[in-house]
């Protein structure tokens, strides 16, 4: 028999659509084996602050179409220190809490990372739209945040060849160019300008420029906010080749809206995977899908491993857009 009696789930970080999902896997996938559930509110920020309630299923009921996160979320600058740690550990203990599911990117993989440490039995699901966790190929919100990309390039792209110009789009990710990479791919971008790869801007302004003097009358770059401003891309490209590009940043609304089926099912699928990696009696575990199939890798592993770039999708990119 499983010593897990009692388990919580928390989102941290910055929101990504799937959370919902998730949230509602690991309560209802707990309830149907019989544990008790608990809602963290605010991430571990709340942790702290005690901000803990029971969830049945109504808590859960009409959210797998949400985006956002009805636990919400939050920085907390107290638990990245070793005092706060211990606090947030006590605090479990105090209220009989004996697994921890932990939804989140790269911070909240740390945080579940010292808990585990410190004796709290956690598992870390990868909510994040910038697909940046290694160890799955994919993470909750990322199919979302596409093609919410590449819906608003479409659409950029029928105005922009009515009126015959070029358009850049600064998509999110800082560290990480998979939006801008699957986003360029999927909407035939004529460049895709991403932090993993060196490029020339000099170099694609006169390809755009040769573009235009084939006959072309528009065209589309796909920047990744890691790489530098969209503004100041169109104005190099603008020196090098005369081509004015008017500039679209998508921000946070690339967060937003309802959740592909995607990310519904890769969410619902992770969370009953966290409860039954608990009941199993494992922690210390970030779960992930790799080629079909879930997987569980120490938590530190993937905090100590930077996730690989596709450069095989990124070389399929390229040729496919001369």
């Amino acid at each position: 028999m499983s010593q897990v009696k009692k388990i919580a789930v928390l989102t941290s970080g910055g929101d990504s659509q799937g959370m919902n999902a998730a949230v509602r896997a690991v309560v209802r996938s707990g309830l149907y084996r019989g544990l008790e559930v608990y809602g963290i509110q605010r991430g571990y920020q709340g942790l702290l602050n005690r901000d803990i309630r029971s969830m049945d299923l109504r808590s859960v009921g009409d959210i797998i179409q949400r985006g956002g996160t009805i636990l919400q979320t939050a920085r907390c600058k107290e638990f990245m220190t070793p005092e706060g740690q211990q606090r947030g550990a006590e605090i479990l203990r105090e209220f009989g809490i004996d697994g921890l599911v932990v939804i989140g990117g790269d911070g909240s993989y740390q945080g579940a990372l010292r808990l585990s440490k410190l004796g709290i039995k956690t598992m870390a699901l990868p909510g994040t739209i910038d697909n940046d966790i290694p160890f799955t190929d994919f993470t909750i919100g990322f199919d979302t945040s596409v093609s919410i990309v590449v819906d608003a390039v479409n659409k950029l792209r029928d105005t922009m060849t009515s009126h015959e110009r070029s358009s850049i789009v600064e998509v999110m990710g800082r560290h990480c160019g998979d939006i801008a990479l699957y986003a360029g791919l999927a909407c035939g971008a004529e460049a895709i300008l991403v932090p993993e790869v060196p490029f020339d801007v000099k170099e694609i302004a006169l390809q755009m420029k040769a573009n235009f003097d084939k006959g072309k009358r528009h065209g589309i770059i796909i920047v990744a906010e890691g790489v530098g401003s969209g503004s100041d891309i169109a104005r190099q490209i603008a020196e090098h080749s005369g081509i004015e590009a008017r500039v679209t940043v998508l921000g946070h609304i690339q967060r937003g809206g309802a959740p592909t089926h995607n990310d519904r099912i890769l969410a619902s699928r992770l969370g009953d995977y966290a409860v039954q990696k608990l009941i199993e009696g494992d922690s210390g575990k970030a779960l992930g899908i790799v080629k079909g199939q879930f997987v569980a890798t120490d938590i530190e592993t993937v905090c100590n491993t930077k996730k690989t770039f596709n450069l095989e999708l990124y070389e399929l990119a390229k040729r496919l857009s001369q």
